[in-house]
């Protein structure tokens, strides 16, 4: 079902364009002060690395990441830990968890959105690090049930895809006739924010 639905859409580079502004405003929230000591640099740039927890063995694997349990961690504090994506789709590609477990963007209400605009800065402002443009960038959600680990994480990544194949897999559903988003599986963390804060929920359907 994923695979056919994949080829209704592609992400447009108009549709990055369009979404600017929304990133601005989520960055303009931000803390004056840069990540700094906490963001691990690896010769300059980040390689991706293998995940080596096993899920098998019970529990949720993104409730206690750490790199003793095989995560390449980047950045972490007390409330949110972000690290390298063991199957990368883009050129650069994370993960920001909160701590605290959320099963999905779907279960989000509006007492989370102080979390999601916090995940999103910590994402901005490592890519700010990395000195990657706007234009470049793709923060987002994957609706459920199209998500693999059931504990809510955010994709930071930047482009360019490493194929159409993964491309295809983050795709941006544009919002009509009042709605923030139109249909798909994807959700950028800007057009997520705006329907939780109007205490709706977000779904594949247009919302």
């Amino acid at each position: 079902m994923f695979t056919s639905l994949c080829s209704l859409f592609s992400a447009s580079s108009d549709g990055d364009r369009k979404h600017d502004q929304g990133r601005a405003l989520i960055r303009s929230t931000t803390n004056t002060g840069r990540l700094g000591s906490k963001v691990e640099e690896t010769k300059g740039e980040l390689e991706v690395t293998g995940v080596t927890a096993d899920s098998s063995l019970g529990g949720c694997i993104f409730c206690d990441v750490s790199r003793e349990k095989g995560f390449n961690v980047v950045y972490e504090d007390e409330k949110y830990v972000v690290f390298k994506d063991h199957r990368p789709a883009a050129a650069q590609h994370l993960l920001v968890v909160p701590r605290r477990h959320i099963d999905s963007v779907r279960t989000l209400t509006p007492e989370d959105v102080p979390t999601v605009k916090r995940m999103a800065e910590i994402g901005h402002s490592i890519l700010d690090e990395m000195q990657i443009p706007f234009s470049n960038r793709r923060l987002g959600f994957h609706i459920p049930p199209f998500y693999s680990v059931k504990h809510l994480h955010l994709h930071v990544q930047a482009t360019p895809y490493k194929s159409w194949l993964k491309r295809a897999k983050y795709p941006v559903a544009q919002g009509s006739k009042g709605y923030s988003k139109g249909f798909g599986w994807f959700v950028e963390v800007e057009q997520a924010i705006a329907i939780v804060e109007k205490g709706e929920r977000v779904k594949i359907s247009s919302c």
